[in-house]
């Protein structure tokens, strides 16, 4: 749900004028490492972190994806917020994205952390979710915007309005055309989306064309029947959308690049690589763990 504002990073601005919350128009947007490690052998890693210069001051946005109720999130998204503001001397803004409007009116807390009789902490997420984030219903609005028409397809997956969403949002990207977005899009709503009513809306709506991105989608519908031929073409379905990512963002790819790509049959490897492919310089870049 994060991958939106890694892809475009202007997408929190619309998302903020939408919901008039107060933040200034951004200047310049820095992609800064999720990796949130210190030297204790405990991996900690946020999902998406951004540096936000606006005309009057710098801030941090770490956007995290929250699925589910999960009480030992609170602790971690503090220790997220501390270090980063330890770490670069600049206020951090902890954006919690949700498609379950439970998960969200938990998610914005306030949540207390330490003793019952005096928390030295509350922590107050700014969250998104079906609760606040507009459902882009109407085809002219989703392609003016396609980012915001995206995360409110991902927010509201599991809502009545989801369907005429995503119908809006087929319509936009078919004629986005050739855009360079476009297909990035299809992708990300694809795993926003996860395994919730509105994916299986989201796969009817792409196999009208199976031509148009030659996503995960289309790849499960054609080998559909076949166990092993479903597990291949899911694999070689996100393959596809790294290769096609990278060159239509104009990275180079040398044949050997391509062939470990192809070859790998690690879904998760694979995942990660197609998270790194929207927004890294080099495949070398993207290799590098």
């Amino acid at each position: 749900m994060h991958r939106i504002f890694r892809h475009d990073p202007g997408t929190f601005a619309r998302v903020f004028h939408a919901l008039d919350l107060p933040f200034p128009d951004p200047l310049e947007v820095e992609h800064l490492s999720v990796d949130l490690t210190e030297i204790e052998p405990i991996e900690r890693r946020a999902d998406t972190v951004l540096r936000i210069t606006t005309a009057e001051s710098s801030f941090l946005l770490v956007v995290e994806a929250q699925g589910k109720r999960e009480p030992s999130r609170p602790s971690a998204w503090a220790y997220y917020l501390a270090y980063l503001h330890a770490k670069y001397s600049i206020p951090a803004v902890l954006v919690v994205v949700c498609r379950s409007h439970a998960t969200a009116l938990w998610a914005q807390g306030p949540l207390p952390l330490g003793h019952e009789t005096w928390p030295c902490l509350m922590l107050r997420p700014l969250v998104l979710g079906p609760h606040n984030v507009p459902a882009v219903t109407d085809v002219e609005t989703a392609l003016t915007d396609l980012p915001l028409a995206a995360l409110s397809a991902i927010t509201h997956a599991t809502r009545p309005e989801i369907g005429a969403i995503l119908e809006a949002l087929s319509a936009a990207l078919h004629l986005a055309g050739d855009r360079d977005d476009a297909q990035i899009y299809t992708e990300l709503v694809e795993l926003g989306l996860g395994r919730t009513r509105g994916a299986t809306i989201w796969r009817n709506l792409m196999s009208i064309d199976l031509s148009f991105f030659r996503s995960e989608t289309s790849q499960r519908l054609r080998e559909e029947g076949r166990e092993e031929g479903r597990e291949e073409g899911r694999e070689q379905g996100v393959a596809d959308s790294i290769l096609r990512i990278l060159r239509r963002r104009g990275v180079e790819v040398p044949d050997s690049a391509e062939a470990k790509i192809t070859s790998c049959h690690d879904r998760a490897q694979l995942v990660d690589w197609l998270d790194r492919s929207i927004t890294v310089r080099s495949v070398d870049e993207m290799f590098t763990d």
